[in-house]
């Protein structure tokens, strides 16, 4: 589900984070098939060659400015055509491959120095490929990655226990930080999504490019309180984790990556046992992201409207907003 952002009326002086970023679902591109998307204020290719690896690089083309994601003829309504490890350029045939270098031109008898070379001519992004995202690495002076993404156990050393993912997307007009401080505001709760009382946060740990919170929450059915917890984890500002305990154990994959400095696109995948989506407590693990879909709804309505203050009027009971923020600092490169 995608959702229009609002449009501002107040800036977010913050420039766009670096890190690690989502920008598709791995099954949304298959061998020899190619995706335009638009993140951190820029057009990019998403492919995967034949042989099945995902790469990105910049969308133009550097021979004469095509865009390399729209195919046409046989490719027409798709992206460009993948030929081997290479991206076909609709305009004139010039194919590239992930790391950017001009692999053939199949009309040209003297090639331009750089692609005799052997020079990228194409601007390259990093990529990886992990719990079920293609991802890629952003820094503002396109310096090498400083931290690598982590692999989920749960989901890989035993996928088979584990139904197919529950996706949802948004498009929200704030900057990533303000998005990602609900995880240190366990008082919004109450407020914002009903619940009630404030959750118990027992730890916010802020350790280099990563961080981690628990809450212990108390959860009401039909048969009494049942006391469960969210555990948060983030690998630097665009990749996180949550694990839901309690009614029924759900892992939220949540990634969000900036479309621009004050445009952030969140995709959560929800998975859940198949043994619980089969069986008697199916209902309540549907019900349990219904909710956290609503909450993103009800967290959208202050997201999109609310001004960045650089010394907020904090008290007692206001969680650990400047450790946040003094952690969250270093990805923030003008």
């Amino acid at each position: 589900m995608t959702v229009t952002n609002a449009k501002r009326n107040v800036s977010i002086p913050l420039p766009m984070p670096y890190g690690w970023f989502h920008v598709a679902y791995s099954n949304e591109i298959g061998p020899g098939e190619s995706k335009p998307v638009f993140y951190f204020n820029e057009d990019l290719v998403i492919f995967r060659t034949e042989s099945g690896e995902a790469k990105a690089v910049d969308a133009y083309c550097p021979h004469m400015g095509a865009h390399l994601g729209y195919g046409i003829r046989e490719q027409m309504g798709k992206g460009a055509k993948v030929v081997g490890d290479s991206i076909v350029c609709p305009f004139h045939g010039w194919q590239f491959n992930g790391e950017g270098q001009c692999t053939h031109i199949p009309y040209a008898k003297n090639k331009p120095p750089k692609v005799e070379r052997g020079e990228s001519v194409l601007k390259a992004w990093p990529t990886r490929e992990i719990n079920g995202s293609i991802i890629v690495w952003y820094h503002p002076h396109g310096v090498d990655a400083l931290f690598e993404p982590e692999a989920i156990p749960e989901l890989n050393d035993n996928p088979e226990d584990w139904a197919e993912p529950i996706l949802h997307e948004w498009q929200i007009g704030t900057h990533m930080q303000e998005m990602g401080e609900n995880a240190v505001d366990p008082a919004h709760f109450m407020f914002v999504h009903g619940t009630n009382d404030i959750p118990d946060a027992e730890v916010m740990e802020f350790d280099g490019h990563k961080r981690r919170g628990f809450l212990k929450t108390r959860q009401p059915t039909p048969k009494g309180e049942i006391e469960g917890s969210i555990e948060n984890a983030n690998v630097g500002p665009g990749l996180s984790v949550v694990r839901f305990k309690g009614l029924v154990e759900t892992i939220l994959v949540a990634t969000v990556s900036p479309v621009t400095s004050e445009i952030t696109r969140a995709h959560y995948a929800f998975y859940q046992k198949k043994e619980d989506v089969d069986g008697p407590k199916g209902k309540m693990g549907r019900a349990l992201i219904a909710n956290i879909h609503q909450q993103m709804e009800e967290d959208r309505v202050i997201w999109d409207r609310k001004r960045y203050f650089e010394r907020p009027l904090l008290c007692d009971g206001d969680g650990p907003f400047a450790k946040f923020r003094r952690w969250y600092g270093q990805f923030l490169v003008e």
